[in-house]
């Protein structure tokens, strides 16, 4: 039997489903400790939505009070947080749960597309207002006519890509491995970015925060962008130079752009991006739906049987 952390949730919900396991349950309250002799009996830890964020110090607490810990699981796809390169450091293997939220956030990020792209800002202030507007003079131009730059086409990214694609959309995708052969996307590595900004009407962000991606999206490359392209931010906000965003928003250089995530978060009320009408802002919640916690809990399983088998784990982290 493996000692597992999990949380009083989880274990409530789901505990009859975990098979070999010796559950060590996080106590309900987030004032409270996980007792120290729990801390060193765990092997495997499984970090589950219902614990962020109000319990995630609770939890990664006990979780460095754990000597014995083998195997971490997370129900994140991000692991730009510096307590993950803690737990590699210590020899921890950890696996997220990538994929499990590819479809709704796809789903919310070419909504905002579709949003932009035929001039909801405008149409929901009207309604705010009451005033029946209908725009006869500015017409949006058609998405099949556009081309949408996607950078990072792992589960997300290539999710989006489909749904552009059935828009009409012509995709370009940016990563580091080559296109395969049932692509049906151009793909690109990362070097080729800032010479496609100038052929992109939209720049979707679905990259992971890496050294590599930080800043990707600077002043320049904004400036690289043609006068009224629109940027998707699904990603990180700290892939993008958010002064030079705003600035490129309000000079009408950009024609909008919509917003998940941003450089800190919550996003300050005083934040001027709140207020701009060509900006569809929302509280990075673009995964938000029903059926992640499940799809994430059936992920832990198969990793949870993989790593006792000693099996290659899925989604696994490398350093």
């Amino acid at each position: 039997m493996t000692p597992l952390l999990v949380s009083h949730r989880l274990a409530a919900l789901y505990g009859a489903r975990i098979e070999d396991a010796e559950l060590l349950v996080l106590p309900a309250d987030p004032a409270a400790r996980l007792a120290e002799t729990d801390c060193a009996r765990m092997e495997a830890a499984f970090f589950s939505g219902d614990v962020f964020p109000d319990g995630s110090r609770q939890f990664f607490s006990a979780v460095r009070k754990a000597p014995k810990l083998k195997w971490l699981h997370a129900f994140n796809v991000g692991v730009d947080h510096p307590i993950y390169a803690e737990l590699l450091e210590r020899g921890v293997r950890v696996t997220t749960s990538a994929g499990t939220t590819a479809e709704p956030i796809a789903q919310t990020a070419v909504m905002g597309l579709l949003a932009l792209a035929r001039g909801f800002p405008r149409w929901l202030v009207a309604q705010r207002d009451r005033q029946w507007n209908p725009e006869r003079k500015l017409l949006p131009p058609d998405l099949k006519d556009q081309t949408a730059v996607i950078v990072g086409l792992g589960k997300i990214g290539t999710e989006i890509a489909r749904l552009a694609r059935a828009l009409g959309l012509t995709v370009i995708g940016i990563r580091r491995s080559p296109r395969r052969a049932e692509e049906r996307v151009e793909v690109a590595p990362p070097a080729a970015l800032r010479g496609l900004l100038p052929r992109c009407d939209w720049l979707i962000l679905a990259c992971p925060l890496t050294a590599e991606t930080r800043g990707m999206i600077d002043a320049a490359a904004i400036a690289a962008l043609p006068k009224g392209a629109r940027i998707i931010n699904v990603a990180r906000g700290e892939v993008v130079d958010e002064a030079a965003l705003l600035d490129a928003l309000t000079s009408g250089h950009l024609a909008g752009a919509y917003l998940d995530v941003f450089q800190s978060e919550p996003l300050s009320p005083e934040s001027p991006l709140w207020n701009l009408p060509n900006v569809l802002v929302t509280p990075h919640n673009a995964g938000a739906a029903r059926g992640t916690e499940l799809r994430v809990l059936e992920m832990f399983l198969d990793n949870f049987d993989r790593w006792r088998r000693g099996a290659p784990l899925i989604n696994e982290v490398t350093r």
